[in-house]
């Protein structure tokens, strides 16, 4: 079955960086356009970024544009989001999802597959 499973989450200071990873299986991931979404505690989970299925085209929230980069290892069938310049506002439970096809997705009721998050926290 498939399987993704998200790592690398943590406490970190405002300014810091962390990065995500998402290693999947029982997918052709190759195949796969993947996408990050976080959830924060009393919010709606939102989109964060996505990536079609050979890294070529990319697509970011405006809230981390520019801070944030989504990439992906087709060999290692694992996808990254790397955090940088931190905000407080950032902390929320962050989750890979999965799907079919060659474009990308913003939208999480077009992913099929999910992780089961990692809980990113940055304060001081």
């Amino acid at each position: 079955q498939v399987q993704l499973v998200e790592s690398g989450g943590g406490l970190v200071q405002p300014g810091g960086s962390l990065r995500l990873s998402c290693a999947t299986s029982g997918l052709t991931f190759s195949n796969y356009a993947m996408g990050w979404f976080r959830q924060a505690p009393g919010k709606e989970r939102e989109f964060v970024a996505t990536i079609n299925w050979s890294g070529s085209s990319t697509y970011y929230a405006g809230s981390v544009k520019g801070r944030f980069t989504i990439s992906r290892d087709n060999a290692k069938n694992t996808v990254y989001l790397q955090m940088n310049s931190l905000k407080s506002e950032d902390t929320a439970a962050y989750y890979c999802a999965a799907r079919g096809g060659g474009t990308y997705y913003t939208q999480s009721a077009q992913y099929p597959y999910w992780g089961q998050g990692t809980q990113v926290t940055v304060s001081s």
